[in-house]
């Protein structure tokens, strides 16, 4: 089980990328949350399986018609014991 910080930059607001995330997120089995910043980039932290949170870093990093990840940095933190769900926070 590991948990990573993500800061996403590019075009990542306006264009339903939490949803995605979030989406993503439940396909692979990982919990944790997203939210936009005031500065145009969205953070993240998510939890689970390594294999799935490279999965979702590949998704992410792929976007789609609308999405334009630009950089996507991922740092380790301690993991979240418990935790259930990935929700979107405002």
């Amino acid at each position: 089980m590991t948990r990573y910080f993500g800061l996403a930059s590019g075009r990542v607001q306006g264009v339903g990328f939490r949803f995605f995330v979030q989406q993503n997120s439940q396909e692979l089995g990982l919990t944790g949350w997203v939210r936009n910043m005031s500065d145009g980039t969205v953070t993240m932290e998510v939890q689970g399986e390594q294999a799935s949170v490279d999965e979702l870093e590949r998704r992410l990093k792929a976007g789609n018609a609308f999405i334009k990840v630009k950089s996507l940095t991922l740092e380790a933190r301690d993991v979240v014991p418990g935790e259930s769900g990935f929700s979107i926070r405002y």
